[in-house]
């Protein structure tokens, strides 16, 4: 860019605004009269040029280059490589060639109850080479019971949410032996887990200095606390009240009208929503890429038994296929009544609150540095969301404890590589007014991006003197961060619209038409929007509705004449009726 113009400059562009506004304004009407002064009879009012009218579209804001003053960087660490496993092997030995897998009373884990036929170790699985095995499902729902039982080598396989890993490795990470190797995700929580809340809580925000009632260390503390922080809530904004499991935390959100929310599982959630008063706020049916769970081999396990860890991920991925039909679907539902000790028509029921991910699934989860729901990203989410509230320290980089070999060596056989992506979403197009009228907010993501005056452009640069010296920098550096941090947002609430809303500053209010400063506003909806689907091109373009609300709402109403922040986009997410892609 040239260097700061003189004040001659100004008086000339100053003489050209005078000029292109008195036009304008004799063009759009600006007298009270019905436009007989000074311009005739409407009908004979004369018609802008179109370089009139691009002249005039770079006066909706006025030229004020100064930059935003808070900057926030975001530095990517490369992963590094799984860490040598350390001294003797410390598990159980295989007694009988039997593997101890835990899991908890959750549908996701139909595929390897159908694929071990009960839980019982009656079933002989193979290793890709022909070496049997057999293997135990132990049912133990504590998580903490369960990561003991891990450490102690009592079990070979535990299970985890991700969200959940960061907890489990505060222990686990002392000894390498007993450090998780993450093989392979079993679902997505698809409508399990969810908050409930008073008819009185409109969005997340309203739960701000109200009480919220869940168990404490499980996905549904993640889940609140995801939900919240992005609806620019901090957690210690509100009072949490804590149980031992979901389900007492549903009995005391039942028994107590002054809680505000619960955070549970399924069938409590529809149960509790169903109550006049309450409402089923956000389940996992909108935020359907949130929650996953996974299982994983300790350490010196997976190294003595790789072979073993590759049977396991391939009598899944075969189950899941197998579980599309009803007739699987019957049988597991009988071996999990057994193994859970619940009804058989309640299992048959538990089966929808869980979305099986297949190996093309799996592969998008683990592999795909652009998914913006991909392990790395769920997993560095629960950390930080952790570490804001001070219950984790440090963090395990995500590539010491996944171990993507198995992935990778099944991509070279057709039953695996050929299977496609069966978990997205379809939306049909459609308008923020629509949006809105239909169904209410959920959250607002409070994150913003700044736009250079009159400028929709996300890579605007501008010059700054620093130490006497020009140089070109972004406008908004924070850009590149935010559209990360919208993205995930986007991908974890994948059944749900997003509004991406523009607005500009007011600095020519009373000397623009409207109509203008409306159209750069949507320029700049739409900017983030192109941003957002070049970054992440797993995500649907229709899951997004841009809108420019112009100058009418002020970041700040108490400062309306910020306009720095008032150059800005806001994302505004709302429960959808999506269609699941065939």
């Amino acid at each position: 860019m040239a260097n700061k113009p003189k004040p001659a400059f100004y008086v000339a562009i100053f003489a050209v605004v005078i000029a292109l506004v008195g036009l304008a304004i004799w063009r759009f009407g600006g007298s009270d009269d019905g436009g007989d002064k000074a311009g005739g009879d409407k009908g004979n009012t004369p018609t802008l040029s179109q370089e009139e009218m691009e002249q005039i579209k770079q006066l909706a804001e006025a030229d004020n280059p100064e930059g935003i003053t808070t900057v926030k960087e975001y530095t990517f660490v490369p992963a590094e490589r799984l860490p040598e496993v350390k001294g003797v092997s410390d598990y159980k030995p295989m007694e009988n060639d039997v593997l101890k897998f835990s899991i908890n009373v959750w549908a996701g884990w139909a595929p390897i109850i159908h694929a071990n036929e009960g839980f019982k170790p009656g079933k002989v699985w193979k290793t890709p080479e022909g070496k049997e095995f057999k293997v135990e499902l132990v049912l133990i729902d504590d998580p903490v019971a369960m990561r003991d039982a891990f450490a102690a080598g009592d079990i070979h396989v535990g299970w985890a949410t991700v969200d959940m890993l960061p907890l489990l490795l505060e222990g686990l990470k002392k000894d390498s032996r007993a450090m998780p190797r993450i093989f392979q995700q079993i679902d997505w929580s698809n409508g399990g887990d969810g908050i409930v809340v008073r008819d009185s809580v409109k969005t997340m925000a309203d739960l701000r200095g109200q009480t919220v009632v869940l168990a404490q260390n499980s996905p549904s503390q993640f889940f609140i606390l995801n939900a919240l922080i992005n609806a620019g809530v901090q957690p210690a904004e509100v009072n949490f009240k804590y149980t031992s499991d979901a389900f007492e935390a549903a009995a005391a959100y039942n028994a107590d009208k002054t809680i505000a929310g619960v955070v549970s599982w399924a069938p409590d959630i529809y149960n509790l929503s169903d109550v006049p008063g309450n409402k089923l706020i956000v389940s996992t049916q909108t935020a359907n890429k949130l929650i996953a769970d996974v299982w994983y081999a300790r350490a010196d396990f997976a190294k003595d038994h790789h072979d073993i860890c590759a049977g396991l991920t391939r009598g899944i991925f075969d189950s899941m296929v197998k579980l599309k039909e009803q007739d699987a679907k019957v049988q597991v539902s009988k071996w999990m009544a057994e193994g859970y000790s619940i009804p058989e028509s309640e299992t048959l029921g538990m089966l929808g609150d869980a979305h099986w991910t297949n190996y093309a699934e799996n592969r998008e989860f683990f592999l795909n540095q652009n998914n913006p729901t991909n392990f790395e990203r769920t997993y560095d989410t629960a950390f930080f969301l952790y570490k804001k509230i001070r219950v984790v320290d440090s963090k395990v980089p995500f590539d010491q404890i996944v171990d993507f070999s198995i992935l990778q060596s099944l991509a070279t056989e057709t039953a695996y590589a050929s299977q496609t992506n069966e978990y997205e979403v379809r939306f049909a197009p459609t308008t923020a007014a629509a949006i809105q009228a239909e169904s209410e907010e959920i959250l607002t993501k409070t994150v913003v991006i700044h736009f250079y005056p009159n400028s929709w452009d996300l890579q605007k640069m501008v010059i700054k003197n620093e130490n006497g010296q020009d140089k070109e920098v972004r406008y908004d550096p924070n850009a590149d961060f935010v559209i990360e941090e919208v993205g995930k947002l986007a991908g974890q609430y994948g059944a749900a619209r997003v509004v991406i809303e523009g607005h500009t500053d007011s600095s020519m209010k009373g000397r623009t038409p409207a109509d203008v400063v409306k159209e750069l506003s949507t320029n700049r909806a739409n900017s983030v929007k192109e941003a957002l689907v070049k970054a992440f091109p797993s995500l649907q373009p229709n899951q997004f509705t841009a809108s420019g609300v112009g100058w009418d709402r002020p970041a700040d109403a108490a400062d309306p004449q910020n306009h720095a922040k008032n150059r800005r986009v806001e994302i505004k997410v709302y429960p959808a009726e999506a269609t699941p892609a065939q």
